[in-house]
Formats: C-alpha cells, structure tokens, sequence
C-alpha cells in the first residue's frame, strides 16, 4: 500500500464526513506533562474511527448489490453496518455471543444482519466464513482489506496536515488498521513524528507479532473489546514491521484510569480502545514529558459496564 491510496480514499471519505476536531486540554496536559492533542474520532457517526474504512470500501465495490460478510467486536461491525446503509447494500456481521450489546444494537439499527456466535473474534470469522461460503457474500476482513486502511488514513491525513511537527502519535492497536494507516501517511507528510502502537497486555497478538516479525496468536484475554484480537493480521503486520516506531503494552486497569481522566480532563466519553492510547502516555510520563504529542481517541462507544466503573 502508499500514500496515493490513501489520496484518493480522501475523496470518498469527504463527501460524508466532515473533518472530526483535534484539542489540547490544560488539565490533561498538566497531569501528563505533555502537550496533548486529542483526535476525537468518537464524534463519527458511529462513534468510532472506522466508518472511514467501511466508506471507502463499498464505494469501491463494483458490485455492492451482492451484500458482504464479516467479524467484529463492534466497532468494524458499526462501520460496515453504516456504510452499507449509505450504499443501499446487503450486509451481515457476525460478532462474538458476548459482544458489547449496545454495539449489536447499533449495527442492526443501521439495518446490517447480526450474528451472535462463538466465544471471541476468532469464532466469529469462522462463522463469517462459512456464512459467506454459503451465501457468494464477500467477506471482509478488518484487517486484511487495503481499502479498509487506506479509508482510515485520512484521519492521519487530517492530523498531520494540521501538526506536521509532531513528536509523537500514539494509536490503539486492535487489527492494526489505525497505527498501519497512520505509518502509511507519516512518511509521507510527518517523516520525523513517531507513531507508536499501544495494545493491551492481555491480548498482545499483534505487538508479538510485530515483536517476532511473524504471524502469532496469542490467547484473547482482555475486557478492551476494541484491542481483543488474538492473532496477526497479514497486511498490517507487513505495513507496520518496518514503518512503526515502537509497540507498547498497557494493562486494562491503565486503561480504565485513562479513560476516567479522559472523562474528567478532557469532557469526553471514551472505550477502552479510545482511551489505550493515552494510558500508555501515563504509564511512562518520563518518555513523553515536554513533548507534543497526538493521541487518537479511537471511539466513544463505551459500554453501560464501563461508564459504571469509572471514577
């Protein structure tokens, strides 16, 4: 993939959505002890970076009549779900039996098919799969379809247009889509900002992978739905081994803290994947102290659980 894909994505993304804001808190950056530029991608309409993807998706369907199929925790479901309502198109998502109802209830409001199955995401795409097997659907893979990052890239577009000098950009990692869409645009418009994956602990597939230079999985244990995949994802991982900076594991109490300071300082309602990359920023202050950095909330669909435990 190359920044010229993400060029033309831009054409397709921005006859639906507008830029999303970019702020700095004084609250935030004074408890951190950085400049904190926050890329509020849980104002989308779906409330999550993705729908960028699933618009350049099926805009580049030849044939979204024939409907697709895929996976996800939530977020990637909410996109496809939306974009195929944009495009008139049939859509299925399989999401694990224990997903974030809200999220269930979100894509099947968008008028997308849901299918509640199997223990976690790897369950779910070999539902997904044979449903597609079944069915002459196209499957779509959240991590493995190019026009999914090139999609996502434009709000790296949108962040160093506006920054060009930044130090540093620190993105949730899940499927990978965000950090190898963000390494994509920052060697094109930002070559000296650092972009640095964050996963949890918990569900360290992709930063082993990366680690390893080799397709691993690992064991899917994290309550961060957003982060909880458990293995690799062939594109991503070839995009970010030689273009991402630094990988960092958090663990999802560093998350739950980041998120309630998000809440406090930062008057925003963030997910756990939305928050990862501001809890890595706080588990190593020294690193980033002095520094301008952007960290990209990555949703808002924060589950009736989560909103509860925060303090």
């Amino acid at each position: 993939m190359n920044y010229a894909e993400v060029r033309a994505a831009r054409e397709v993304v921005g006859k639906y959505l507008p830029p999303t804001p970019m702020w700095s808190y004084p609250v935030l950056d004074a408890e951190v002890g950085a400049t904190v530029l926050v890329k509020h991608e849980n104002t989308q309409p779906v409330g999550a970076f993705k729908v960028r993807g699933g618009l350049n998706l099926l805009a580049s369907l030849p044939d979204p009549g024939r409907g697709t199929v895929s996976y996800s925790t939530g977020n990637h479901a909410q996109s496809m779900a939306y974009a195929s309502h944009v495009f008139g198109a049939p859509c299925t998502v399989v999401m694990p039996a224990a997903a974030n109802p809200a999220k269930a209830a979100a894509v099947a409001a968008w008028g997308a098919s849901v299918v509640l199955i199997g223990d976690d995401l790897a369950g779910a795409e070999e539902h997904a799969t044979a449903i597609a097997a079944e069915t002459g659907a196209r499957l779509i893979s959240c991590g493995d379809t190019p026009e999914l990052v090139a999609g996502v890239g434009t709000l790296y577009q949108e962040i160093f247009e506006a920054r060009p000098n930044l130090s540093a950009v620190l993105v949730p990692i899940g499927s990978g889509s965000g950090a190898a869409a963000a390494t994509i645009v920052a060697r094109e418009l930002a070559p000296g900002c650092e972009v640095i994956g964050v996963q949890s602990e918990l569900s360290p597939a992709a930063h082993d992978s990366w680690r390893a230079g080799s397709l691993l999985r690992r064991p899917n244990r994290t309550g961060v739905d957003g982060l909880a995949t458990g293995r690799g994802f062939a594109l991503t991982q070839a995009i970010l081994r030689d273009a991402l900076s630094d990988f960092l594991l958090v663990t999802d109490e560093q998350i739950a803290a980041a998120q309630a300071l998000m809440a406090r300082s930062a008057h925003t309602l963030a997910e756990g994947a939305g928050a990862a990359a501001l809890a890595a920023v706080m588990a190593d202050r020294e690193r980033f102290a002095g520094r301008e950095i952007a960290i990209v909330c990555t949703g808002g669909n924060a589950s009736a659980a989560e909103i509860a435990a925060m303090r």
